[in-house]
């Protein structure tokens, strides 16, 4: 639980910086990169504790490649949602990947899913609606649909780290991720470059530093604690985004907001719950099990 707040933490310093970092000029494309050319170091230097470079082979590198330009457009998705959202705002639309994972693992693995799970789709949705008031137009309609593009991505990637999870180690995954996706970063930088003044690069080596302690706290703590305990953890984003959003200057979350974030962590939490109860019962016939 620890590992798994500290992480989420990270992400929420990482996440305002990026924003910040946006507003001094830099673009999000830099971002990127040297989110994940900072964080390469420190996974290496995870690599090389855990068991050596000759522990990340692997023989499933088109998966890997995949998996990288999926979470690298779920990476860009989050960084524009932030930039175009209030964080508390886009952090509480980015809770929704629970619930769009949900609808995925139904869709595409063909999961058995009951009235239990679709009720908590539905009020995640319910959620995000009371939060973003269509009607009142609080918040740009594009900076929303990022937002969702966002959840609804990352939630797909939860299905290829599944898939992956079968066969590979974490740090194999992690590693991967981080060193393929220089391949595409590389070729875009020469195009977005530019020079910065010392304060924004300090923003950037904060971006790349959190990010990387981050990502490695995130697959740690799946090693000491089942998903059902850290998960939890991760709904304390809106809480870490709201108070460093008013460090920044911007203004307290409207009351739609809590109300829709009280929905979405319900409706979160519920699946969660819902799949810890389905992993501790019995394997039966599939003419007898029951949807969850």
């Amino acid at each position: 639980m620890a590992l798994r707040l500290t992480a989420v933490i990270c992400l929420s310093v990482m996440f305002i910086t990026v924003r910040l970092a946006s507003e001094r000029g830099v673009h999000v494309v830099e971002s990127l990169f040297y989110r994940q050319a900072l964080a390469l170091p420190v996974v290496l230097a995870w690599v090389m504790m855990a068991g050596g470079l000759h522990s990340v082979q692997t023989r499933r590198i088109r998966i890997h490649a995949s998996r990288m330009m999926l979470g690298l457009t779920g990476m860009l998705l989050n960084f524009l949602s932030y930039i175009l959202l209030p964080p508390a705002e886009a952090a509480t639309i980015g809770f929704t990947m629970p619930v769009f994972g949900t609808i995925l693992s139904a869709l595409i693995l063909h999961e058995a899913t009951g009235v239990h799970r679709w009720g908590a789709v539905l009020i995640g949705f319910v959620g995000v609606l009371v939060m973003i008031r269509p009607d009142a137009g609080h918040f740009p309609i594009q900076g929303v649909a990022v937002a969702i593009a966002a959840a609804l991505v990352t939630a797909s990637v939860s299905l290829v780290l599944r898939e992956l999870g079968r066969t590979e180690p974490a740090g194999v995954v992690v590693f991967w991720f981080t060193a393929l996706s220089m391949i595409p970063l590389g070729i875009a930088m020469p195009f977005v470059a530019q020079a910065h003044d010392p304060v924004t690069w300090a923003m950037l080596l904060m971006i790349g530093l959190f990010g990387g302690i981050a990502q490695l706290c995130l697959t740690s703590a799946l090693r000491w604690g089942p998903v059902s305990v850290v998960l939890p953890m991760d709904y304390s984003a809106i809480i870490w985004t709201t108070l460093l959003g008013l460090a920044i200057g911007e203004d307290w979350p409207m009351a739609t907001t809590w109300i829709g974030a009280t929905l979405i962590v319900a409706s979160g939490l519920y699946i969660a719950w819902r799949e810890h109860v389905r992993a501790r019962q019995p394997m039966v016939s599939p003419a007898v099990q029951r949807p969850g």
